[in-house]
């Protein structure tokens, strides 16, 4: 079952997967700083994008990435007592690029070169309220079940309500 494309609601907080065989939706949470797509402003980006990568296939579900890359630690509520305030990134990271030219593509506006992403954060981090620096976080069992559904280019719409 292959997906074959990614809404998320800033308003709701949701992010709703469509397939073949239908919907389903899972709780998120996007930027504390709301919509826009300037880069530097910590918010997430809004409209059409698309996967550009995923990253993480095959590591465990608890991998801690740094940059793109694991560091070679597995979180757990030790390792994150360590850092309480750390943005970890966690799991599966599906990389996004803007559709749009001059809106989320291009120069200061660019969803790619702000490292925007759908990721993993840990359990202790609520789901459906906005807290992130401007990336898309999930639950770990859900970014991992999507990184092993989409595949680069599927289409991610990005919604104020």
């Amino acid at each position: 079952m292959a997906i074959e494309s990614i809404e998320i609601n800033l308003q709701l907080q949701n992010c709703r997967v469509t397939t073949s065989k239908g919907e389903r939706d899972y709780p998120c949470s996007t930027a504390l700083n709301g919509a826009g797509e300037r880069e530097g402003s910590g918010c997430t980006p809004r409209g059409s994008h698309r996967i550009r990568a995923i990253i993480g296939r095959g590591q465990p579900e608890n991998t801690v990435f740094v940059g793109r890359r694991p560091t070679g630690e597995l979180w757990t509520p030790d390792l994150h007592a360590e850092d309480p305030n750390r943005d970890w990134i966690l799991g599966r990271i599906l990389w996004l690029c803007g559709n749009d030219l001059g809106f989320n593509r291009g120069g200061l506006v660019d969803t790619q070169r702000r490292y925007i992403y759908l990721h993993g954060t840990p359990p202790v981090e609520p789901r459906g309220v906005p807290l992130s620096h401007g990336c898309i976080r999930m639950r770990l069992a859900d970014i991992c079940e999507l990184a092993d559904l989409v595949s680069p280019g599927t289409l991610v719409t990005i919604l104020e309500s």
